[in-house]
């Protein structure tokens, strides 16, 4: 099939499989992950937002956020234009990746499609980081437009900072899943040596990605209690 060879298929097979299975299993379930718990302290946030009369650093943190969205869209950029410059330089790759200790005998054909499957990825990355720092601005749109908190109206500025907050976890929703893309871009370039290193690498990153989830420092951090309050948890014993 297309001068793929059936290691080759079953790589590309596991490595689609990997994506869309963690991508299901963050995105609908992943309760006790980083994600979803940031995700309500940016609720949190918009919430005592909308209780401040000058929200400086509200505007300051937002500005932050769009710029490393940025960023990361225009590295996109950068790797878009890396493949497809990798494009016309195949009879190359293919003595360099012959002449490489892992590497494996290719043919033209089969490289142009590992470097497109690669073309690809970053593609869908731009895309995300694009559509995430046009939500980041919709967000920093809806905190400018937040009642103030001197304001009778208490409901609509309770209402406008939720969807400000809203606004902000799907643009962060986004800004995840092109960070993902990346991830796994470098997943992909394993492929280049071989399908079996082309699995490794994807379980690699794989157990990388699951770990800063569930088991990483971060998560730690986001559960830490005060020592005191932790000790009259415990002593106060089960209800």
């Amino acid at each position: 099939m297309l001068g793929l060879n059936v290691p080759d298929l079953l790589a590309l097979a596991f490595f689609i499989a990997a994506w869309a299975i963690y991508h299901v299993l963050i995105e609908r379930g992943g309760e006790n992950g980083v994600n979803r718990m940031i995700a309500q302290y940016r609720m949190g946030w918009m919430t005592q937002m909308s209780e401040r009369d000058v929200r400086i650093v509200d505007a300051s943190i937002m500005g932050s956020l769009q710029n490393g969205t940025a960023f990361f869209a225009s590295t996109s950029l950068l790797a878009i234009g890396a493949c497809a410059t990798l494009l016309g330089s195949i009879d190359e790759m293919a003595k360099i990746a012959g002449d490489l200790p892992l590497g494996v005998a290719t043919n033209r054909t089969v490289l142009e499609l590992k470097i497109i499957g690669l073309l690809l990825i970053f593609g869908y990355a731009f895309f995300k980081f694009g559509w995430s720092y046009r939500l980041f601005n919709y967000a920093a749109i809806l905190v400018g437009a937040t009642p103030d908190a001197r304001s009778e109206d208490a409901r609509e500025r309770a209402r406008v900072a939720g969807r400000a907050g809203q606004m902000g976890v799907a643009a962060a929703r986004h800004f995840t899943r092109g960070q993902r893309a990346f991830f796994f871009a470098l997943a992909y370039l394993g492929w280049f040596l071989g399908p079996y290193v082309f699995m490794t690498m994807t379980s690699f990153v794989l157990l990388v990605m699951w770990r800063r989830q569930f088991a990483s420092d971060a998560r730690a951090a986001l559960m830490w209690e005060p020592p005191e309050e932790k000790a009259k948890d415990d002593s106060a014993g089960p209800a």
